[in-house]
């Protein structure tokens, strides 16, 4: 097909503006006059109309050996064409399949480029992941440290709260045997009260002292458990605020524990982001690696295809000498 603004018009204004210089108008010739346009075979086919049109009458009239002079030139010029054809379309052929290749290079190189950035952003990823790793499991070893001091301080608490029990059972055996002792005492003073009334009244006095005596012992005595019925209730005081104690220490290790589960599982958690991102980095590279590895293959059919077009070059080259040959070899035998 003729390109955009090649026609028939166009050509014979050129073949005239040649022949109006006293030229001959070949192929080249035309194309050169048109600005280097046009394809050379249309510009053929339209000479050859042109050469069969009425301009052609007036050189009619013309000698029979510039006649066959003019038809060997338009001979040899024909063949250089039809030779100089499948050159352009096997350039036409290579132009293309170069855009192509280097087209899909570009896009290997992209591709690879955007497979490079993927993995540096999922390194960084990885890194900020194994920080984040890193910074769990120091939170971890500190509620774990936390977490065996409340324990420490749990044990205390207990041993304390043994030793209050141990005192307050002390104390309570204490006042059973004050108690005891105070029964005692009331019994042995009421047979020694019933045995003196039966003595003689003349010792009533002496009965009626001892008896202040004894009520005076009585009172020390009932002093005594009054103090020990005081201990006792501070120290039931002190096991109340001790077994409170107790009570907010165990829910602060419960907290701990539950905290530190919490941490395991976020740790735990974190591993398995890592592990996936390790995969997917392992399969970023392999792509990486197959990407390289089709550029490779494409750089080694580039070159391929350039061997094979010096190859044609050289052929082409070939052809266009002997067309060449052909075309001065009808010259040299007009010479002669």
């Amino acid at each position: 097909m003729a390109r955009g603004g090649v026609n028939k018009a166009v050509v014979q204004a050129a073949r005239l503006a040649i022949l109006a210089r006293g030229e001959n108008p070949s192929i080249d010739a035309v194309r050169i006059e048109m600005g280097n346009t046009g394809s050379k075979t249309t510009i053929h086919r339209y000479l050859k109309e042109l050469d069969g049109g009425p301009e052609r009458v007036e050189e009619t009239a013309e000698p029979i050996d510039d006649e066959l002079a003019g038809l060997v030139a338009r001979l040899a010029q024909r063949l250089k064409e039809q030779a100089q054809e499948p050159i352009d379309q096997a350039r036409e052929q290579f132009d293309r399949q170069r855009k192509e290749l280097e087209s899909q290079l570009e896009e290997a190189r992209e591709a690879n480029t955007e497979l490079h950035q993927q993995y540096e952003i999922q390194s960084l990823a990885l890194t900020q992941e194994s920080d984040t790793l890193l910074e769990t499991r120091s939170m971890l070893q500190t509620e774990q440290t936390r977490n065996a001091g409340l324990n420490q301080a749990l044990s205390d608490f207990e041993l304390r709260l043994k030793d209050k029990d141990e005192q307050i059972r002390s104390l309570e055996e204490k006042h059973l045997h004050a108690r005891d002792a105070l029964e005692h005492y009331r019994n042995s003073v009421k047979e020694q009260r019933d045995q003196d009334q039966r003595r003689h009244e003349g010792q009533v006095q002496q009965i009626q002292m001892e008896l202040r005596q004894a009520q005076q012992s009585a009172l020390v005595r009932q002093d005594e458990i009054t103090q020990l019925h005081r201990d006792n209730e501070r120290l039931l005081t002190e096991n109340r605020g001790t077994l409170r104690e107790l009570s907010l220490l165990q829910e602060q290790l419960k907290q701990a524990n539950t905290r530190q589960d919490q941490l395991l599982e976020q740790a735990n958690r974190v591993d398995s982001e890592r592990t996936l991102l390790q995969e997917r980095l392992r399969i970023a590279l392999l792509e990486s690696q197959a990407l390289k590895q089709n550029v490779d293959e494409q750089s080694q059919i580039n070159q391929s295809l350039e061997i094979e077009l010096a190859k044609t070059q050289a052929s082409l080259d070939e052809s266009v000498r002997l067309a060449a040959v052909v075309a001065t070899a009808p010259d040299a035998a007009q010479d002669d």
